[in-house]
């Protein structure tokens, strides 16, 4: 009744005595592959599957030799670098790129703006101004 009055617009009168749920739900535990350690503290099996991090490696890898054919060693090692920590999804600013590669604030903002040029990286929106992330394939 709750949901129905605030995604339908209905006007139902709300009790407690009604709405409680306790009664429908049951304690059963989800089936996951566990181990016991000292058969009292159950901890999840997280050595039976790795995660795959290799498509985001081959990814920057591309992109890299697509679009920074024309920068240094130095500067691929800082672009490397900031994927690492950063990724396609987080959002970046200059400060967090003065800290992670230990340089001067003008040289990260002469990093900034030939990664934005060579279409690395793309400005963020919504965020505020000088925000940025990878620009995915």
């Amino acid at each position: 009744m709750f949901l129905r009055n605030l995604l339908l617009n209905e006007k139902n009168e709300l009790h407690n005595r009604d709405l409680h749920i306790s009664g429908f739900w049951t304690t059963k535990k989800v089936d996951i592959q566990t181990e016991k350690v000292d058969d009292k503290d159950p901890k999840a099996d997280i050595l039976s599957s790795k995660v795959d991090i290799q498509d985001s490696k081959v990814d920057i890898e591309d992109l890299l030799a697509e679009k920074a054919k024309d920068f240094s060693a130095k500067t691929v090692s800082h672009i490397r670098r900031m994927f690492d920590a950063f990724g396609y999804d987080t959002v970046f600013a200059r400060s967090a790129i003065v800290e992670l590669l230990g340089i001067q604030n003008s040289g990260a903002s002469k990093l900034l703006s030939r990664l934005r040029q060579a279409g690395i990286i793309e400005p963020v929106s919504g965020k505020g101004k000088g925000k940025y992330k990878f620009t995915a394939k």
